[in-house]
């Protein structure tokens, strides 16, 4: 699978992803002491809904497409708001013709007292997220694979922060890479809030990974899965998965409130549920 972000950018993976990024953040900001964000495999920064990878797809019109405007109870609104106001501000103009990536959201998101290290491997995705970023001291764009990050770049002087943790699936094992990078990362820095993003496609790789991060001995670790269809006889992208490592004790009553508003704006096709579970923790 290939999950470069140009083709797949504001996909029903994309906003669930970047709302459960959104409340992380949100979290951690409720004290004034600093933090660090560290994104992994951030991507260009920004996306427009009219180049060639986004016109090849237009998964955009099945994820942020249907959720803007879509209508929501007032809670769910509010939840929701420090995603789709970063959104919004990219729209200004009207319609939906851009959208954030990971990198641009989490910087509109933060404080002056907070920084944000932003890791890209692909020449061009980087240089255009270096541009995205020049004038900003409080970015730093690196060109250097994320994996390689997870040891050098950790623990970060704050001591306080997230690592965002977004590969692409392009080869062969990264779930096995996502364990093996979590598990060298928590070593370093055990304190710090992680999240993982994965596909639910190849539902055996789902579950062995699962099964991997449960016998990692990694001690609070929170599954969030989101399915818009049943597994499709083809291999396809049927929901999408995050592991919350450290989740702030927030975010399950917050996703157990967004969770089912959400579903009912992006599931095409029933039966697919959402679920929160506890791999390792006091509720495992």
């Amino acid at each position: 699978m290939n999950y470069r972000h140009a083709y797949h950018a504001g996909n029903f993976a994309d906003v669930v992803k970047h709302v459960v990024l959104t409340r992380l953040l949100e979290y951690l900001k409720q004290k004034d002491k600093a933090f660090r964000v560290v994104d992994t495999h951030a991507g260009t920064g920004r996306y427009d809904f009219s180049s060639v990878e986004a016109q090849k797809t237009g998964e955009w019109q099945g994820g942020i497409g249907r959720l803007v405007g879509a209508s929501l109870d007032a809670g769910v609104a509010a939840l929701l708001a420090p995603y789709l106001e970063t959104v919004g501000s990219l729209n200004r103009e009207g319609g939906m013709r851009k959208y954030p990536g990971s990198p641009l959201l989490i910087r509109n998101l933060l404080r002056k007292q907070d920084r944000l290290s932003a890791i890209e491997l692909h020449p061009k995705d980087a240089a255009k997220l270096k541009a995205e970023f020049a004038a900003d001291f409080q970015t730093r764009v690196m060109e250097l694979d994320g994996w390689l990050a997870l040891g050098a770049h950790l623990p970060p002087k704050e001591k306080r922060g997230l690592v965002l943790i977004d590969p692409p699936f392009e080869e062969e094992g990264e779930f096995g890479r996502l364990v093996d990078g979590l598990v060298k990362a928590h070593k370093r820095w055990p304190g710090g809030i992680y999240a993982l993003w994965y596909p639910i496609k190849d539902r055996k790789a789902v579950i062995a990974f699962r099964k991997a991060l449960k016998q990692s001995g990694i001690p609070k670790l929170l599954d969030i899965e989101f399915e818009i269809r049943p597994a499709s006889s083809e291999p396809s992208l049927d929901g999408t998965g995050m592991v919350v490592v450290n989740p702030p004790f927030t975010l399950e009553g917050e996703l157990r409130t967004i969770l089912p508003a959400l579903h009912k704006v992006l599931a095409v096709q029933q039966p697919a549920d959402w679920s929160l579970e506890w791999l390792a923790g006091e509720q495992a």
